[in-house]
């Protein structure tokens, strides 16, 4: 999302590089980013973010995560949505996200600058995104043989061409990618007042928008048992490197805790209706792409 870096590292995927969509149908991605799990391991990618002092100073000075959380978490999902189950329009919403940012930019307690668009975090923000899928199926995957993660992976490079992310910040394999996010983690990422005050966010969330101030003790009591789940699933899916820098503890019997809930979830979710399986978004690009199959069949039977 930020970045440091001099303008040569500024570079963009060409145009002929670039695939038409950002995901395609019938795709790992496409089965599992939409599915209503792909939440519980968001958080712990946005921490991850915030964790890199580029996109902390500035999400800190531009991001409203403080002050509208359900408000940025809804848009931020829906955005998500888009990027893999719009279709060509995917394209359309990168388009819409890098001029969004194209503006942002922030200069730090040093007097560096940042912007939002330079090459290395802009590519971070795509990358956590593959540690989120992947811990998300370790503990709420709701395949039991699990995902092929390098089938994965190579989708998501496509997303990640999608999005304009120079090549050279694209590791060529999943066993790369490993490599680079745990060097990443160990030697780049820090804490930072960004990242902590998210955290609090994450255990205590915010009423939306225009609560009245009367029901906010109702809100905080209703929604302490789901921040505290919420915790779980956040601080839970981090690396052990990052728990230790951001500080936070983690015991057996939290682990203990959130590997029976992950598991839960993961043989409940499967029997759910597909409306209720998946987002919105996801559900109904689902169903139209079923029906395109069906129309192509039909199509291809015609007489001749």
């Amino acid at each position: 999302m930020t970045s440091t870096l001099p303008a040569r590292d500024v570079e963009r995927t060409t145009e002929t590089d670039r695939p038409r969509r950002c995901a395609e149908p019938g795709g790992i991605l496409w089965d599992g980013v939409g599915m209503i799990t792909f939440s519980f391991t968001s958080g712990s990618a946005f921490l991850l973010q915030t964790m890199e002092p580029s996109i902390a100073a500035v999400v800190d000075k531009h991001s409203t995560f403080r002050t509208d959380p359900i408000g940025r978490g809804l848009r931020s999902l829906a955005s998500v949505m888009m990027w893999v189950y719009a279709d060509e329009e995917s394209l359309a919403e990168v388009e819409r996200l890098r001029e969004m940012h194209s503006t942002l930019d922030a200069v730090d307690d040093n007097g560096v600058r940042h912007t939002a668009l330079s090459s290395g975090p802009w590519a971070w923000v795509l990358l956590t995104g593959v540690h989120a899928f992947t811990v998300g199926e370790k503990y709420f995957g709701t395949h039991r043989g699990g995902s092929d993660v390098d089938a994965m992976y190579e989708e998501m490079k496509q997303l990640m061409r999608g999005f304009k992310v120079a090549e050279k910040e694209i590791p060529p394999t999943y066993a790369e990618f490993v490599t680079f996010f745990d060097a990443k983690v160990a030697e780049q990422l820090d804490t930072n007042n960004v990242a902590q005050d998210f955290l609090v966010g994450v255990r205590h969330p915010g009423p939306p928008l225009g609560t009245p101030r009367w029901l906010r003790p109702l809100w905080n009591a209703l929604i302490n048992p789901i921040g505290y789940v919420q915790y779980l699933s956040v601080v839970g899916t981090l690396p052990e490197v990052a728990r230790t820098k951001l500080d936070v503890g983690w015991s057996r019997r939290q682990e203990l805790q959130l590997r029976i809930f992950g598991r839960v979830v993961g043989r409940l979710v499967p029997l759910l209706p597909e409306r209720l399986r998946y987002f919105p978004i996801a559900y109904e690009a689902r169903r139209l792409e079923r029906d395109r199959q069906r129309l192509r069949r039909v199509i291809d039977l015609r007489p001749m």
